[in-house]
């Protein structure tokens, strides 16, 4: 098959959805092209990207003619993108990626189900041919999620929509550099541990709840260092240095990392830890896992599909067991316990050279199934 041209429509082009489109414009066989705005005021970029990016969409094909298949991301309400391109784009094949969903992502006390995002993701599902889901994970909590919202309307529901968007729904899991953190390796003899926090301070992700554990190991007087690293901005500062300043010389790297200083600090730690409340994916954990690094994460979400089964018990903790896990793998650690041996080379099936030829396979299935309804 001739190279195919793939727009990818990305209102939020920033953090992970910027890695996961770059990584596969780099790594396809196929022409990426991505259409993007920059990775902020989140919910503005739903609510108001599908006509800013039609209106960039129409001059794209105006001047490289039409894609053989657009990709949308969940921040993409694409019915509507959709709509205000047809006399541009046309009937072309479309797929929408789902990182995360605005029905089951974690809200924060008090904060209210915004219904508009929530109905904007429904409409994607419903104007899409085909809906990749970055996890298994993902796909069920969303598809056991849709029908409570679907049946709480006045009339006219669109329960009878659900078994149409099951069918459309396949797993395919996002891209990390795992060959090269894997070739880079762990640097050796770290001693005390370096422990690993690497996810943003967004309530999600609970971030405190991994300092707390190890205020708790620090004061027990287990031997370990610190890195607390990721987007610092927001609004968690407030709880988080109080408990930051507790660890004192034990914290040897904070902030936000250029992507060099960051790969460098991943060789380095012997471990790494989620507390997270939401995670449809983990590249986070998946990138530590690559360069070596001991996770410790929630016997939940996606978390086990990411580590392969016969490492869970080594890696996964139940509700309340963080400190305890935490506790375990350093002691291991110490003792040169090698629970983990072969954990870092199963990331490889999350290499860009893995996972760009399955997307690659499944914009082609779709283009050429929809060649074929036309003929």
């Amino acid at each position: 098959m001739n190279p195919l041209t793939v727009l990818l429509v990305e209102p939020f082009n920033g953090g992970s959805h910027r890695s996961w489109a770059e990584g596969w414009q780099r790594a396809s066989r196929h022409r990426v092209e991505i259409l993007g705005h920059p990775g902020r005021a989140w919910r503005w970029r739903m609510r108001g990207g599908a006509v800013s990016l039609a209106e960039a969409a129409d001059r794209w094909v105006e001047a490289n003619g039409r894609p053989d298949v657009v990709v949308g991301t969940d921040m993409l309400d694409l019915a509507a993108f959709l709509g205000l391109t047809r006399r541009s784009i046309g009937a072309v094949p479309t797929i929408i990626y789902m990182h995360e969903n605005q029905l089951t992502y974690p809200r924060q006390p008090g904060e209210a189900l915004d219904q508009g995002l929530v109905w904007a993701n429904w409409r994607s599902l419903l104007a899409a041919d085909e809906i990749w889901c970055n996890s298994a994970f993902h796909r069920d909590d969303l598809l056991a999620s849709l029908p409570g919202l679907l049946e709480a309307v006045p009339d006219h529901d669109h329960t009878h929509l659900l078994e149409s968007v099951g069918r459309r729904m396949s797993v395919r899991p996002v891209g990390i550099d795992a060959a090269g953190l894997i070739a880079a390796g762990r640097t050796m003899g770290e001693d005390p541990p370096l422990v690993l926090s690497n996810q943003r301070w967004h309530h999600d992700k609970d971030v405190g709840a991994v300092l707390r554990a190890l205020v708790r190991l620090a004061d027990e007087g287990l031997e370990f260092e610190v890195a607390v690293v990721g987007d610092h901005t927001a609004g968690e500062a407030e709880t988080l240095a109080p408990l930051l300043h507790r660890l004192g010389s034990r914290l040897r790297v904070r902030g936000n990392l250029a992507r060099s200083e960051y790969e460098a600090l991943l060789s380095r730690a012997a471990v790494v830890v989620s507390a997270a409340r939401n995670e449809f994916f983990g590249i986070a954990v998946a990138e530590a896992v690559a360069a070596g690094a001991w996770p410790v994460v929630p016997a939940g979400l996606a978390y086990p599909e990411v580590i392969p089964a016969s490492f869970h018990e080594a890696t996964l903790y139940e509700p309340g067991g963080l400190t305890g896990r935490l506790r375990e793998t350093i002691q291991a650690l110490a003792r040169g316990d090698d629970a983990v041996a072969g954990l870092a080379n199963s990331m490889m099936r999350f290499d860009w050279s893995e996972v760009a030829a399955n997307h690659d396979e499944g914009v082609e299935s779709l283009v050429a199934g929809s060649e074929a309804s036309t003929n």
